[in-house]
């Protein structure tokens, strides 16, 4: 029985075997060459340490000092990020080709590039903590919303992944948004530009694109999409305005769509529950739908 049960598994392996010599794209076996999604995610949750210092600290310490704890979080995510950006970096045209040296040298430039950003994004921050707290009613207390909303840990995701992208880093920055998006709902692309004291209140099915532009003191309820027009230009679209902005002071409730590249919501703008918009809407618009007319049978 046992015997012709690995005749089987061996047949099975040769099916495999045969079947990676094929040429496809999934078929890539040299794994160490990719980048790392449970190294990403580790640095993530030491950048947050950082970020949040006392919030997220390591509880095995006996003694806990800010300054040990960040030197030590700050060694560990220099050490593996670099390495990841080193790996990352044969997909970006710039470095294809080029030796493994010469990519560490470009990626230790990168890494210590970004960790500076650290100061901006955790300012950021502080403004979305701010603005949870001020647009919610039922936020008792500023550690609750640290701790416990997904809208807060996807934005926080966010502006990591963002000062990434904006440096050219590949993969890693939506490595890092999908892996906030599968725990929160919330999708936001790594490329979108996002300003101060932005909220998200609940936040499943949110949707914000690559080259969406959000202004200051924005709030976002659950299921609106801010997209793209259409898509089926595909790659030809790349690198094009294909997402909406939205300037300061404005609301966007539960459902609403606003979609393209030329869509411009102005300042100070409400945009009521599942509208669906196309168009530049102008500061201090109220935009709603029509209310539905029930009728008894």
């Amino acid at each position: 029985m046992a015997h012709k049960l690995e005749d089987r598994i061996n047949s099975l392996v040769d099916l495999y075997m045969e079947d990676y010599a094929g040429g496809k794209d999934i078929d890539k076996v040299d794994t160490f060459d990719h980048p790392d999604q449970e190294t990403i995610v580790g640095i993530l949750d030491k950048l947050r340490r950082i970020v949040f210092p006392g919030y997220f600290k390591n509880r095995s310490f006996k003694i806990y000092t800010v300054r040990n704890d960040i030197t030590m979080q700050l060694e560990d995510i220099i050490f593996h990020l670099i390495r990841q950006v080193v790996v990352v970096l044969q997909y970006s045209e710039k470095y294809c080709g080029t030796s493994e040296e010469v990519r560490e040298e470009a990626a230790e430039e990168i890494v210590f590039a970004f960790l500076k950003q650290i100061p901006k994004i955790r300012a950021y921050i502080e403004t979305d903590v701010q603005a949870a707290f001020d647009g919610d009613p039922a936020a008792f207390y500023k550690d609750e919303i640290i701790f416990s909303y997904p809208g807060l840990y996807a934005i926080f995701v966010n502006r990591i992944a963002h000062e990434l992208y904006l440096l050219n880093v590949p993969l890693i920055p939506r490595i890092m948004t999908e892996h906030a998006h599968s725990l929160t709902g919330i999708d936001i692309n790594p490329g979108a530009t996002i300003g101060k004291y932005f909220f998200i209140d609940h936040g499943t099915g949110i949707v914000i694109g690559e080259t969406t532009v959000i202004g200051d003191n924005v709030k976002v309820y659950q299921g609106v999409t801010l997209g793209a027009l259409s898509t089926k230009g595909g790659r030809s679209l790349n690198n094009k305005k294909r997402h909406p902005t939205i300037c300061n002071n404005v609301t966007i409730y539960s459902g609403a769509s606003i979609l393209g590249g030329e869509t411009v919501i102005g300042e100070d703008v409400v945009i009521g529950g599942n509208a669906f918009i196309t168009k530049s809407v102008p500061a201090g618009s109220r935009i709603s739908m029509r209310n539905q007319e029930l009728v008894e049978e």
